[in-house]
């Protein structure tokens, strides 16, 4: 929270070349943060954040649009009505899944999408198709959904989030 008010503060005195000022956007925990697992405690932070003057809120990555629409609807609960940017990963391999579970403090990974990934077995290239494929279901139900916008953590591997994108249909000539 004090580092959001300083942030506010320094763009309401104009001291920013821009004239707009920094962004200010914190970060949102849908499946919980794992140093507050009083989810109620949790979302008064969050709350003292925005109110402080975050402009809106970026998720962790999380493998469940459930967990993302039951965060958004407990924010809305809360009183908090910025803008929330979901925070997707597509799984490119069964170790960078282990690691960002590691990482992320525990990422859920839903049982449909483990029993894909065990049934590409030891191809790399079939579990990176099975974790593009999984990440752009997940991104159009979130469209569909009227998610304010997506995140990719990309994690170097950038194309996987462009096959999304052509995917969705959301790009011209594939740009």
């Amino acid at each position: 929270v004090d580092l959001v008010h300083f942030i506010r503060r320094f763009n309401d005195h104009s001291v920013h070349p821009e004239r707009r000022g920094f962004g200010i956007g914190v970060a949102g925990f849908p499946e919980g943060h794992p140093a507050t697992p009083n989810r109620l405690l949790e979302m008064e932070y969050l709350k003292a954040k925005v109110d402080a003057g975050a402009e809106y809120i970026c998720t962790q990555l999380f493998f469940d649009n459930h967990d993302f629409y039951d965060f958004r609807q407990r924010c809305e609960l809360a009183g908090i009505g910025v803008p929330i940017i979901a925070g997707i990963m597509p799984v490119v391999s069964v170790k960078g899944m282990k690691r960002m579970a590691e990482l992320a403090a525990g990422t859920r990974y839903p049982a449909p999408l483990l029993r894909r990934v065990v049934g590409a077995g030891d191809d790399p290239q079939v579990v990176r198709d099975v974790g593009i494929e999984w990440a752009t279901e997940q991104c159009g139900d979130l469209l569909a959904n009227q998610v304010r916008g997506i995140h990719f953590y990309t994690l170097n591997q950038s194309d996987a989030t462009g096959k999304i994108y052509r995917a969705l249909g959301l790009g011209n000539n594939g740009t």
